[in-house]
């Protein structure tokens, strides 16, 4: 369970994802096709977990950021507080 509002089957859709940034303050990535899709999680706890894995792999090269993305607020954003 992600939050208080969540009950525990509920399905909050996350995508790990990273690459070579272009500059460390912006969020331009030097070659979209080596992005590195590390995968899809069912909750927050899971996402972090694999953004934490991968961060640490690469943290000599300042230039390689890894993010998660709420997809399940994509999918439907008239959900809020998820």
């Amino acid at each position: 369970m992600t939050t208080a509002s969540a009950t525990p089957d509920t399905q909050l859709l996350h995508l790990v994802f990273g690459g070579e940034l272009d500059d460390v303050d912006s969020v331009t990535f030097r070659d979209l096709a080596k992005l590195d899709v590390v995968g899809f999680y069912p909750n927050y706890a899971a996402a972090y977990q694999a953004w934490l894995t991968k961060a640490r792999e690469t943290i000599d090269n300042a230039q390689m950021r890894y993010f998660i993305v709420h997809l399940h607020r994509l999918l439907d954003p008239s959900r809020t507080g998820l």
